[in-house]
């Protein structure tokens, strides 16, 4: 289960649990987890006044990866290296939101988080985590050399894949290179970098190794209970993340933007035992066409069916008296949907679209992301345990 850094954890829990908590959101004044999903960056403090710009450094010449040695040493690649190139562009975040303080009062603007994010263009823009500025009246930024802006420009934002593009008005910026997350191996050493916990003096650098591709997870629910969105192709990681740190930047030994840091998963029992070293971020190949929406048109599309559904478990499957062991059983049409058009109905079961077998609650979104509004996709439908096939011509889903 996915959960967002929203209220201070408990010192002890009565349950087994298990959660992926999104590294986000330090709270001003409280040590505490906050419940936020996204990428890893925390800033080092609230917005600070603006100082003199440094004279900018040359970026490092960044060797080449080579194979590990028997000692776990690399061989030509210098983490510092990979650290001086990439950290002036890591920024701090800082989520302003009004507060009511009175009957007879104004409401005051307090801090609600922070966050980080990382500079990948010239002309300021800045990519982050949607949750790093969800519910924000006002965004601050502050550069690792002292710069500060405020009332920060959100460029756009998308929910579901928990990607947001803010811009500075400065010239003269640090600018992070982005790579791409397809030539990623398992085992392949990564630094991440973020504002972690908040602590003063600039980002702070773990480094880790990529424990695994391709994974999708669940986000938390938001404050009003709407369901979290899934994440796909996400990248796991065992370097070390911490709440303040989404949003900020995974990269390869060359120094290139691999992934941008959004959850850490976390285990608690009875004995107190936590899960280390299980931090998850969002492939650059899957952000960067993101955020080249956003910068483009201001917002993100995408492809819409229409229907609420539940997974088919066993248990539910024998309940219903239905004759599959998988799928995703229809729980509601939406009127005037494209699966209203196309003759879908609930208690409906979806077992495969375009031949892909739905094999898990995340199933169908992954294979949706893989389309555009207008396409047209084949479902394989079980109906009163007859099988059928079903097209949709695919929407553009609806902005809340």
């Amino acid at each position: 289960m996915f959960a967002k850094y929203r209220r201070p954890l408990t010192l002890a829990l009565a349950l087994v649990v298990v959660v992926l908590l999104a590294a986000c959101a330090w709270p001003l004044g409280q040590l505490a987890l906050r419940e936020v999903p996204t990428l890893l960056a925390p800033p080092t403090q609230a917005a600070q006044q603006a100082q003199p710009t440094r004279a900018a450094q040359p970026e490092p010449t960044l060797a080449p990866a080579v194979p590990v040695s028997a000692s776990g040493a690399v061989p030509g690649v210098s983490i510092s290296g990979v650290a001086r190139a990439v950290r002036p562009a890591v920024v701090q975040i800082v989520n302003k939101q009004l507060v009511g303080a009175g009957y007879y009062s104004q409401p005051v603007e307090q801090q609600a988080g922070i966050g980080s994010g990382v500079i990948y263009d010239a002309k300021g823009y800045i990519l982050t985590n949607y949750h790093v500025i969800e519910g924000a009246d006002s965004v601050t930024v502050a550069l690792p050399d002292g710069r500060s802006f405020d009332n920060v420009k959100i460029v756009g934002s998308d929910r579901d894949t928990d990607l947001a593009v803010l811009q500075i008005p400065a010239g003269n910026l640090p600018v992070a290179r982005l790579g791409s997350s397809g030539k990623l191996e398992v085992g392949d050493w990564v630094v991440a970098i973020g504002n972690a916990l908040g602590l003063k003096g600039g980002p702070t650098v773990t480094v880790g190794v990529v424990s695994a591709l391709g994974r999708a997870e669940q986000e938390p629910p938001s404050d009003d209970g709407t369901p979290g969105p899934y994440l796909y192709d996400l990248i796991q990681t065992d370097a070390a993340i911490n709440p303040g740190n989404s949003g900020g930047p995974l990269i390869n030994l060359q120094g290139e933007v691999v992934g941008i840091n959004t959850l850490v998963a976390g285990v608690t029992d009875y004995s107190g035992y936590q899960a280390q070293g299980i931090g998850f971020a969002i492939a650059i190949d899957t952000a960067k066409p993101i955020a080249d929406e956003i910068v483009a048109t201001g917002h993100v599309t995408h492809p819409y069916i229409g229907i609420s559904y539940q997974w088919l478990s066993p248990a539910l499957a024998r309940r219903l008296g239905i004759n599959q062991a998988y799928g995703l059983i229809i729980a509601q049409v939406g009127a005037g949907s494209p699966a209203a058009r196309a003759g879908l109905r609930p208690r409906d079961v979806i077992v495969a679209l375009d031949g892909n077998e739905l094999t898990d609650e995340s199933s169908l979104g992954r294979y949706l992301k893989e389309h555009k509004p207008g396409d047209t996709v084949t479902l394989r439908v079980l109906r009163n345990n007859q099988e059928m096939t079903v097209k949709v011509t695919l929407g553009e889903r609806p902005s809340d």
